[in-house]
């Protein structure tokens, strides 16, 4: 028999045995353990995100242009896509660009020979056109004249047969009726003429954008009209045999190529407004319309943004 200090070695040594295995076993549990982990994170982790470099806005022709006018636009009216917008939905006084409106509305309701009688509520309008009370013209010619001179008292008349035609209750019924129709959604006008009702509110607001889209649709409307004031002059004769000649308020419709439309307005309240459209490629109609320029700049501005559209035009292909 084992003497009790040979037991108690013998019992120390197991112990320690056993110590021995349990920490092995331990540390190679911890070491499962921490594979484990390791792997986990490498699965896992979300990785680290990656650096995109913001895109640079592609340049274009327009980058450059410098404008005198309040608000402008270039509007493709084949695609509607804006080209060159500059407070384009800003509502501004539209001047005698509201004639364009004005034979948008009468083109609805008068047929082109229709004859229309100067009367003598036409003649107090501003600006002598040298009509006399009771002269009668047809309507396209009377229309030509209204827009290649911006005589106020053709607006005048055209307005007052066109309401008449169309049983409206007044001018500015007809012409609201116009602009909803095709959409207007910022253009109002209380007159046919653009004049200014007095020295704080003109005769009729709108937007370069809605004026854009009026030009488009006069232009598919009353073509003929329209193109009418691509000319220097224009002539027309009353049915009592009166002529009249009278000059083109853009004097430089012969120098922009393609010109399809072209209308001016200038009052004290709107400035300088010009609203044109020309042919940027085959039957491609490009509209441009400043407003809130000057009596002279109006035209610069256009220029540039003729010179622009056309750059553009030579580095993309029709849609």
């Amino acid at each position: 028999m084992k003497d009790l200090k040979s037991l108690i070695n013998e019992m120390e040594t197991r112990r320690k045995s056993r110590e021995r295995k349990q920490l092995i076993v331990g540390l190679a549990a911890a070491v499962v353990v921490l594979g484990a982990t390791s792997l986990a994170v490498t699965v896992f982790s979300k990785p680290e995100p990656k650096q995109i470099a913001e895109a640079t806005p592609a340049a274009t022709a327009f980058d450059h242009v410098a404008l005198s006018a309040k608000a402008a636009i270039v509007y493709d009216l084949t695609t509607g896509e804006v080209l060159y917008a500059k407070n384009a939905e800003a509502q501004l006084p539209l001047a005698s660009l509201t004639k364009l409106l004005t034979l948008y509305a009468a083109s609805g309701a008068l047929a082109k020979n229709t004859p229309v009688v100067i009367s003598a509520k036409a003649l107090e309008a501003d600006g002598d056109t040298g009509f006399t009370e009771g002269e009668t013209f047809t309507f396209e010619d009377l229309a030509r004249l209204a827009l290649v001179a911006s005589s106020n008292d053709a607006a005048e008349a055209i307005t007052e047969a066109a309401t008449l035609a169309q049983h409206a209750n007044n001018g500015t019924a007809l012409l609201a009726s116009a602009a909803a129709s095709i959409g207007l959604s910022q253009t109002y006008a209380l007159n046919g003429t653009g004049l200014d009702e007095n020295g704080t509110i003109s005769g009729a607001y709108g937007s370069a954008h809605d004026i854009a889209v009026l030009a488009g649709a006069l232009l598919k409307r009353a073509p003929g009209i329209a193109h009418a004031t691509i000319d220097p002059y224009v002539k027309v004769q009353s049915l009592s045999g009166h002529s009249y000649t009278l000059k083109n308020t853009n004097p430089d419709v012969g120098h922009i190529p393609g010109l399809l439309l072209s209308k001016t307005g200038f009052t004290d309240l709107a400035g300088g407004n010009l609203a044109i459209v020309f042919d940027a490629g085959i039957a491609h109609p490009i509209a441009i319309v400043v407003l809130g320029s000057t009596r002279d700049e109006r035209f610069v501005d256009v220029n540039h943004l003729v010179r622009a559209t056309a750059a553009q035009f030579a580095d993309r292909p029709f849609p």
